[in-house]
């Protein structure tokens, strides 16, 4: 089990205080074993064994449970002097869980961990029974950083240069599960294909009551292939109406949701960098993983650039950024990123070969009048490292560096 300490370190100040900890995320991304991590950290903190309770709700042996038996269940499990630390591992498998977690809360001496794979988790529900009561983590796949390690732990025997190395995440993605042992790229995308599956079917079809699968299927795929540009409902439902399905704006907008729900997909939008507000319209979505495309879609070479600025949004949110598609007069800014008092603007290009490109990418971040840091990111060989204030950096560099 390799450390996740960005994840630890974020979790362990909240250990022994009145707050339920809840992490989030993709299904598979992690957060089970995150969970373990924190148990062995409490161990070595001398916290006994017995006083660990833990639960995985996704197994058959809780097909049944119900949120009253589970307060029983724990109930009569819990140590008698001290404190209990309960695990509850997919708890929205579980209705009306949030019921049980408060009555712990109110009832008994307990520290509270739990899991889910859906957003709605942090809903209006949760909020009625534990209002001030919990904090949330997001738990995302692996890092390029994370990616690293992994491959220093289980597969250090290829030799691969740092760059080769980005290429190879960027077509295999961060699922943990895959990264345990070398795997051939199509094994590779056979098991990220089962994890959308179960997210699909499991998070979203069976638990909406959704009829019209392959109507919800084809609105996937054509986000998949369109990720890093905007489009609108009414584009998808032309889409759609190509193919002699029709759909109207709503119900693309509740499908997109439930996804966004599901950690499939996340929305980005855009920020009017000279008027300073977020717009509503033209929004951008980016996948949970890279490789989700490549799994479902297969692997094309035109995809490459989508995916490149996928992995920097996603790295960006792992950071606790803000992120939008910044909008400056007709052009645009790939990323506006924002934690607090920081803001980063960034630029993303696979390669700059023409004068009118470097131009374009360059001149675009010149036009922002104000002194924040701003970046071009690029994968192509390039000389010099600052043009006029602007950073340029490697994509695979700007990912391990801690300085943002």
């Amino acid at each position: 089990m390799i450390l996740r300490p960005q994840y630890i370190e974020k979790i362990m100040p909240y250990v022994d205080t009145p707050f339920v900890k809840i992490l989030t995320g993709v299904r598979r991304c992690g957060k089970s074993t995150i969970l373990k991590m924190v148990m062995n950290e409490l161990i070595e903190r001398g916290v006994p064994q017995e006083h660990i309770l833990a639960y995985s709700f996704d197994s058959l042996q809780y097909e049944d449970m119900t949120a009253k038996k589970l307060y029983d269940e724990v109930k009569v499990r819990l140590v008698q002097s001290g404190k209990t630390y309960l695990f509850l591992d997919e708890i929205q498998e579980i209705d009306s869980w949030e019921k049980a977690v408060n009555s712990f809360m109110t009832d008994f001496d307990v520290d509270i961990y739990i899991t889910g794979s859906n957003s709605r988790m942090l809903s209006s529900e949760i909020s009625t029974y534990l209002t001030g009561r919990y904090v949330s983590f997001r738990v995302f796949p692996l890092s390029f950083m994370e990616y690293m390690d992994f491959k220093e732990h289980y597969d250090s025997s290829d030799g691969l240069s740092k760059n080769e190395e980005f290429a190879r995440y960027i077509r295999m993605g961060g699922f943990p599960a895959i990264h345990l042992q070398e795997y051939l790229q199509d094994e590779a995308y056979s098991i990220v294909r089962d994890i959308y599956n179960s997210t699909i079917f499991t998070d979203i079809v069976r638990r909406n009551h959704i009829r019209k699968v392959d109507q919800l299927e084809r609105i996937v795929k054509f986000v998949f292939d369109n990720v890093g540009r905007t489009f609108s409902a009414t584009s998808i439902a032309k889409y759609l109406k190509n193919e002699q399905r029709k759909i109207d704006n709503e119900t693309v907008y509740d499908y997109l949701r439930k996804l966004e729900s599901a950690f499939i997909i996340h929305r980005c939008s855009r920020y009017d960098i000279q008027g300073k507000e977020i717009l509503k319209t033209q929004e951008k979505f980016y996948l949970a993983d890279t490789a989700l495309r490549y799994s479902v879609l297969g692997y094309t070479l035109d995809s490459i650039a989508a995916m490149l600025e996928n992995v920097v949004y996603l790295e960006l949110l792992r950071r606790g950024y803000d992120v939008y598609i910044g909008k400056i007069g007709n052009g645009e800014i790939d990323f506006v990123a924002t934690k607090q008092e920081n803001k980063l603007y960034i630029q993303i290009s696979e390669r700059i070969e023409r004068e009118e490109t470097e131009k374009r990418e360059y001149g675009r971040l010149l036009g922002i009048a104000d002194n924040y840091p701003k970046y071009v990111l690029r994968t192509d060989e390039f000389a010099g490292g600052n043009y006029k204030g602007i950073k340029t950096m490697h994509i695979a560099d700007f990912l391990l560096s801690a300085e943002y």
